[in-house]
């Protein structure tokens, strides 16, 4: 039997050992999606204590205590900050087969030096040693990101924010970390939102210009990356719950009737969304920018639960639509147009692993190597299987030596530690290959591929300064 979560843990063979330990361990951390807020990375403010860094809007968390029956107010209400710990144990030590169980003990063991099996009954000394810790260290956003070896952070970034705090971050030098931001303009695409209209005034605000018109509003968002693009931003990210349709409906007056408070048809709304896509990208082409497109979530499906705590609390799933046919048609709708950047798809349903694998090879250029790329193991799929599953597809169908690897996608300034673990997984899978015999034993090339997929095809792929 093999102990728990030793130097080589999930590391099942010495080939996956050696790739790991030699290769894949010290290399830097290229985080290029995350909701890390930059405010608070300016404002650097020490920690309380254990539960404000482990479980503040860590959503995957709260699913899980949730599901073991815990009261909300231990969660995310008006309950004290070691009784949210101690219920977050308590379920924790029975939490086999949750990746959770692995991400928690990772994070004690990296930051906090502590290898004791989290239980409700050693959580008091548990909290107690993080919290001593964190007062004798002063424990901060910078200093965590700092010991974590990161080189880039892309944040997620409305078009109408002024990245004040980015500019922040630069001047005052505290994270060794690059920090850019990252274009995000859902509420410039959410046209069947409530919050349209008002979105639409807000960007007429910040850039001085009247939006009257698609073309306005278009004109608005090309000044709004140009903007970013001089705070060194090189990536979009566009979260989209299903793939919006090229129709023969106009998208100019699909605006017009918004912007009069008028309702959509549902053709009305896909011919917005795709022709905005179809728009921007012109302009990410146009500046070499990389676009990201994370495909199929279900989101704020427990309507109470939103009316009582927002948007992004736990309370999202996998959607089940039909992307292939409308995926196709947009990207070769780019193509046509000369204007298909960089791009990266995501799936959150691992139903679309092959169905994405393979349109990455309808869409590839030799300006640029992996031009299209099948995003890393998304959300709900970051974790051993999906991740696998997500690897094993874009091996066979694609070429997995040109992948641009993990990200954190997180909230959490604890979450580094799932590079770790994204790299264990991704070694002992290379490393089962060849003790099967199903690839040479050759450590040159076989370094090379995972330190690329590990760091440096993303150094490569983005261009963005470090």
């Amino acid at each position: 039997m093999k102990p728990f979560m030793d130097e080589d843990f999930m590391l099942t063979n010495p080939t996956a050992s050696e790739l790991y330990h030699k290769y894949a361990e010290e290399m830097p951390i290229f985080d290029y999606h995350c909701h890390l807020n930059p405010q608070v990375m300016y404002e650097d403010k020490p920690f309380d204590n254990i539960t404000q860094i482990f479980l503040g809007g860590d959503h995957y968390k709260w699913r899980y205590m949730r599901s073991n029956g815990i009261d909300e107010e231990y969660i995310t209400g008006p309950a004290d900050d070691f009784e949210k710990f101690k219920a977050f144990c308590s379920c924790l030590q029975y939490a086999i087969g949750n990746p959770l169980y692995h991400w928690t003990h990772l994070e004690l063991k990296r930051y906090f030096g502590i290898n004791d099996i989290v239980s409700e009954e050693n959580c008091g000394a548990i909290w107690e040693k993080c919290n001593e810790i964190i007062r004798e260290t002063h424990m901060s956003p910078s200093s965590l990101i700092n010991s974590s070896n990161v080189a880039v952070i892309c944040t997620t970034d409305d078009p109408a924010d002024d990245l004040e705090y980015h500019e922040k971050i630069k001047e005052k030098g505290h994270i060794n970390a690059k920090v850019y931001p990252a274009f995000r303009p859902d509420f410039l695409m959410n046209i069947n939102k409530d919050t349209f209209i008002p979105y639409t005034e807000k960007l007429s605000a910040v850039s001085g210009r009247l939006i009257n018109t698609y073309d306005d509003l278009i004109d608005v968002a090309y000044g709004r990356i140009d903007f970013f693009h001089r705070a060194g931003c090189r990536i979009s990210d566009h979260a989209l719950d299903s793939v919006p349709s090229l129709t023969e409906q106009s998208a100019r007056a699909a605006f017009r009737k918004a912007i009069k408070g008028s309702a959509l048809s549902r053709e009305e709304v896909e011919a917005y969304k795709s022709a905005v896509l179809v728009d921007l990208s012109k302009k990410y082409k146009e500046l070499g920018w990389t676009m990201q497109l994370h495909i199929g979530a279900l989101r704020n499906n427990n309507s109470v639960m939103f009316s009582k705590l927002g948007a992004d609390t736990g309370f999202d799933s996998i959607a089940d639509y039909s992307i292939a046919a409308p995926l196709s048609a947009l990207l070769d709708e780019m193509e046509k147009n000369a204007s298909l950047p960089k791009t990266i798809l995501y799936t959150l349903n691992p139903k679309d692993n092959y169905p994405l694998a393979t349109m990455l090879g309808n869409f590839q250029s030799s300006e640029t190597a992996g031009k299209i790329q099948f995003g890393s193991a998304w959300w709900f799929n970051d974790q051993r299987d999906g991740m696998e599953e997500q690897m094993k597809a874009l091996a066979n169908l694609g070429a997995l030596n040109k992948f641009v690897g993990m990200l954190t996608d997180s909230r959490s300034f604890l979450s580094y530690t799932r590079h770790e673990y994204f790299r264990r997984i991704l070694c002992n899978l290379i490393g089962t290959w060849v003790e099967n015999g199903e690839f040479p034993a050759d450590f040159n090339t076989l370094g090379k591929i995972v330190k690329d997929i590990s760091f440096d095809n993303a150094k490569r792929y983005f261009g963005i300064e470090i």
